[in-house]
């Protein structure tokens, strides 16, 4: 039994942003009830990488079940209005204006539901001249400017997984929790808009600042930070090592102990962390020479013995080997996987990524008319 367990939570949802939140809501017990067209969710049809079922769709469905409706027959809006009468949580992620036009969008459904929690998730606010802009996960990362802080000096980059989708489906996942935990001493519901550009642009938040109030822009660096030095990755006999000394403490640690010259601590291009970003190539050529003829083993000793902290490059392959990941069983209807563990979460997670319309005739006949 989850913390959420009795709770009904009906999803018209599709990609990556609507899924995960209610599978997050799913992997605490709830109810997840997945509304899909006749071809089903969108990233069904990614790739077939998880036994013939695509790697997005059986990371953020698991724990949920599958009815297909059409939204636009008016025998099939009448069963997802009964459905929805009884529901507690309701989240959509339909394109621009859809949701409106067949009075699924929050305001609407809070209108006839009080109780109701309704989230629309949106590409961006309903209140800004992007509203009827079409969003996905790369156009909002570069939209955003996160393309512009990621990458190397020559050249932008996309961030390597679906940041803007995923952080997006997480802050609508903690908006619902907090909506349900205001529910639970108002009684009353709440319409929630969760827009995946003010996602972004809040977690553009440190970088925006610095432009906004320092007129300074954050550079592209590659494999490491802009702001902190220090921080990078360095090449050993056998392979890279990220080190990282950020404390005035760390640094003073780092100087006298691993790169073996006390006077570097108090050398007034490197004595804190604004001067060593700005002399970064003459510390990084310090530090690099220092690395360059030891082992990643020795490396790693030396870091640990005087309390560095550093980071190994890992490969997917070495991902996959990580000691420290955390896997959790799941069943595709092709077989079974292995999925990351959540954060946080020990206790058994739901197991079964549903086939197309795997539940609809039950979920028909329960919600049937009278």
């Amino acid at each position: 039994m989850g913390a959420l367990s009795g709770l009904l939570v009906i999803a018209l949802e599709q990609a990556v942003a609507a899924p995960l939140a209610t599978q997050r809501l799913a992997d605490a017990g709830a109810r997840v009830i997945k509304i899909e067209r006749a071809e089903g969710d969108t990233a069904r049809h990614y790739d077939t990488a998880v036994k013939g079922t695509s790697a997005n769709f059986a990371w953020t469905n698991r724990g949920k079940e599958s009815i297909v409706l059409d939204v636009k027959d008016e025998s099939d809006r009448a069963l997802l209005q009964r459905m929805i009468a009884r529901a507690d949580v309701f989240v959509q992620n339909l394109a621009p204006g859809a949701a409106e036009r067949l009075g699924l969008d929050s305001a609407t459904l809070l209108a006839c539901f009080p109780a109701l929690i309704a989230a629309d998730i949106r590409g961006y606010g309903r209140d800004t001249p992007a509203a009827d802009m079409r969003a996905y996960d790369l156009l909002v990362q570069a939209e955003s400017g996160a393309a512009a802080v990621t990458g190397t000096a020559d050249t932008m980059a996309r961030i390597g997984f679906s940041i803007a989708d995923i952080a997006t489906g997480l802050s609508a996942h903690a908006a619902i929790l907090e909506a349900l935990i205001g529910r639970s001493l108002t009684g009353r519901g709440r319409a929630i808009e969760i827009a995946m550009f003010d996602v972004m642009a809040d977690c553009m938040a440190v970088p925006l600042l610095h432009w906004t109030q320092a007129g300074r822009d954050t550079p592209r660096v590659g494999l490491a930070h802009p702001t902190i030095a220090p921080y990078s990755a360095f090449a050993c006999r056998d392979g890279a090592i990220l080190i990282a000394a950020q404390a005035p403490a760390e640094w003073v640690r780092f100087a006298t102990h691993v790169l073996g010259d006390p006077a570097l601590a108090t050398d007034p291009r490197f004595a804190d962390n604004p001067a060593r970003v700005a002399n970064r190539p003459a510390l990084d050529a310090i530090v690099a020479a220092r690395f360059a003829p030891l082992s990643l083993a020795e490396a790693r000793d030396l870091l640990t013995e005087h309390r560095i902290a550093w980071g190994q490059v890992s490969t997917l392959p070495m991902l996959a080997d990580h000691p420290a990941l955390h896997l959790a069983a799941v069943q595709v209807p092709g077989g079974t996987a292995r999925l990351p563990r959540p954060a946080g979460r020990t206790e058994a997670i739901p197991s079964e990524v549903p086939a197309l319309d795997a539940h609809g005739p039950s979920i028909r006949r329960e919600f049937a008319d009278g």
